[in-house]
């Protein structure tokens, strides 16, 4: 290829890439492409963090990393491109679905007995009576049924001091 036609193509907008053949081996590309490249996989990367699970960030990453590539390396060779996106993408991969295992984590659930019940303090939503299981209390987001060794106002605060079955025992809180 002679050289008047490859200073034609290196003089172009730098927006576009500039590939020169010497050897049918050496691809030049523009540095502005990798930069490009990098402001599209962060705002990809931006995007997947208002959208999570949209698995937008994978593209995204291999993105910044191509970017980068081409703007440490211009003269990279077409095969060592493809490898460093493979590479890149693999990664990426790995790295997003590590990220979104340690996301998603679920919490161990959580076991309500009887005996953990004691000392919590609940609200009465249904009158308590003495000697009966009709009445109802609120403990954190769970209603259980409850007596008292007196009668119990809906509305009232109340502590839990033992249970019994599957009711609890209360008393008004101080």
């Amino acid at each position: 290829m002679n050289k008047a036609f490859s200073e034609i193509i290196i003089g172009h907008s730098l927006n576009k890439i500039k590939l020169i053949y010497e050897c049918g081996h050496a691809v030049y590309m523009d540095i502005s492409l990798g930069i490009l490249l990098v402001i599209v996989g962060i705002i990809l990367l931006i995007a997947e963090t208002h959208t999570p699970g949209f698995f937008i960030a994978i593209p995204g990453t291999v993105l910044v990393i191509i970017g980068i590539a081409y703007i440490l390396m211009p003269t990279i060779d077409p095969v060592l491109l493809s490898i460093v996106t493979l590479v890149g993408a693999m990664i990426a991969l790995f790295a997003v679905m590590m990220f979104y295992k340690k996301l998603g984590e679920p919490e161990p659930p959580s076991t309500t007995t009887i005996d953990t019940l004691v000392g919590k303090m609940g609200v009465v939503i249904k009158k308590i009576e003495p000697n009966t299981l009709t009445g109802k209390v609120r403990i954190d987001s769970d209603v259980w049924s409850a007596t008292a060794d007196h009668e119990i106002k809906e509305g009232t605060k109340v502590v839990v001091i033992k249970g019994e079955g599957v009711h609890v025992v209360v008393r008004e809180a101080e």
